[in-house]
């Protein structure tokens, strides 16, 4: 009889539940990283749609010869410093139009992130992926096919972005809804720390498919992403298991009294006396008649002790780290003379850090136990970095890459975790009775207050920046400060230093 082999002996070494736990892990970061990898062309393609044309290199110098003989032909009037420059991005006001449609897009995805919560609740989360995915690959590819069609009409543009923007919304509650489902607290920030690198991992990918057509067919920049986020749709709809009820796995845990799982109405006066629980802050949500928990109301997501402070918060943080996600392109590009490929390559640079300062943040809150104190000490330090980023562009491009990995990792650090497992810790908070379907609604509520953040630093930036890069970078560091200004109260009472000790975050 024949040796089992080594890699089959290693497989039997997991349990049915492991393997699905696994399986949904990668899953969703797959998904999650595909929704990110169509939302990064943008920021590479603009430096494409207005460049500096006197520092063509050899291909646009071949095209602008190209274009003087078209132009001496037909008789048309051309410009020396705007004939690479797509219409209506060519204008002295480019840096607003370009900003005009990263606010589009995150507006709406703000605005719709509030809905989409509530509606996920109510619907089946792989059906709601799938259809978020699809029509996210379809928006997605239309911007791509304005280069092919020659499409020159800024309302076309922002209407794109505004409808991809909302059909995006379907993405971020759905996973951290399924993850949540599948994984209890213990070492949920560890967890949710590595699986959040799919944005980083997302943007990479983005950055470098975008930039391999930026200077010659910046249409494919989009369409491919666009082919890539609806192929992952289909996935989506064959593989995602919502929930381990779904193939009949009880998970089994240890006994977690943060996760104790959603109590009885009879039992929330006993476990809030043990707790050192205030009675104004258990949320007291109804059960249909099967005993089945009903989707939470917005109302009562917001009080759930900490939402609030969270939220505002993100929504400096994510103010912070869209700017970079959306700017920090064209500022190398302008700032650093750069060409738009290698700007999209070294941008990727700031990406690597955000992973490693989200596994970071991970490891270190759930060492702490202590979710606020972590952001608090990374945004402390991410104020002093970002300044020190500002000035450093006549560095050398060593010490640019450097700064670009330690500005990523502290300023992506604290976004990471709240979106992640601040929002399962209190979408599953000890307050909440009798409802275990309070997740996503808060997950909404969550990321939809950061993305207004999201849709205000890339639109601040585009009005800022013609005053001088430095100022952009002066306004990012207010709202770094404003941000850890947001958790000084969940600061002190994680510290102890705030009397009486009760209604700590857990």
């Amino acid at each position: 009889m024949a040796p089992v082999p080594l890699g089959i002996r290693f497989l039997t070494l997991f349990t049915r539940e492991q393997c699905y736990r696994t399986f949904t892990l990668v899953l969703t970061f797959l998904l999650y990283a595909a929704y990110h990898l169509s939302r990064k062309p943008i920021s590479i393609v603009k430096s494409a749609l207005h460049m500096n044309c006197s520092l063509a290199n050899e291909i646009e110098l071949y095209s602008y010869k190209e274009h003087l003989i078209q132009a001496k032909l037909l008789g048309k009037p051309f410009s020396n410093g705007t004939w690479c420059n797509w219409e209506p991005f060519d204008k002295s006001n480019y840096k607003q139009l370009l900003g005009a449609l990263d606010y589009s897009f995150l507006c709406a995805y703000a605005v719709g992130m509030y809905a989409s919560g509530i509606i996920g609740e109510r619907l089946s989360i792989r059906l709601y992926l799938t259809f978020g995915m699809l029509s996210s690959g379809l928006f997605t590819a239309l911007f791509g096919m304005g280069y092919f069609y020659n499409i020159h009409n800024l309302r076309y543009y922002i209407f794109i972005q505004v409808a991809n923007g909302l059909v995006q919304t379907t993405g971020w509650p759905s996973v951290v809804t399924c993850i949540g489902n599948w994984f209890g607290k213990g070492r949920r920030g560890l967890i949710m720390g590595i699986w959040n690198s799919h944005t980083s991992v997302g943007n990479i990918l983005g950055s470098l498919i975008a930039g391999r057509w930026v200077t010659s067919c910046w249409g494919l920049s989009f369409l491919v992403p666009g082919i890539i986020v609806a192929a992952m749709g289909l996935v989506c709809f064959l593989f995602l298991i919502e929930h381990p009820h779904d193939v009949k796995c009880a998970l089994t845990r240890a006994r977690d009294p943060e996760r104790e799982c959603f109590l009885k109405e009879s039992d929330v006066g006993v476990l809030a006396k043990s707790n050192g629980l205030m009675i104004s802050h258990v949320v007291n949500v109804s059960s249909d008649r099967d005993n089945k928990p009903v989707a939470i109301s917005f109302l009562g997501a917001l009080r759930i002790p900490g939402v609030m402070e969270f939220s505002l918060c993100l929504l400096f943080a994510k103010l912070v780290s869209y700017t970079f996600l959306f700017w920090l392109p064209m500022y190398l590009a302008n700032k650093e003379h750069f060409d738009a490929k290698k700007a999209g390559d070294l941008s990727t640079l700031f990406d690597v850090g955000g992973i490693i300062g989200g596994i970071l943040a991970g490891v270190i809150s759930d060492w702490t136990r202590k979710r606020a104190t972590t952001c608090g000490a990374m945004l402390l330090l991410a104020a002093p970095m970002l300044y020190i980023f500002s000035a450093v562009g006549d560095m050398g491009l060593k010490t640019i890459i450097v700064m670009l990995i330690v500005c990523g990792a502290l300023v992506n650090g604290p976004y990471s975790l709240i979106t992640t497992a601040v929002s399962a810790d209190l979408g599953t908070h000890k307050s909440l009775t009798g409802n275990s379907k309070a997740l996503s609604t808060v997950t909404a509520i969550i990321d939809g207050t950061g993305s207004i953040g999201a849709a205000l630093g890339p639109l601040l930036a585009g009005l800022i920046s013609p005053t001088g890069w430095n100022n952009v970078f002066y306004m990012l560091m207010v709202a770094d400060g404003c941000a850890l200004l947001l958790l000084f109260r969940l600061i002190l009472k994680e510290l102890r230093i705030l009397v009486p000790k009760t209604n700590e975050i857990e």
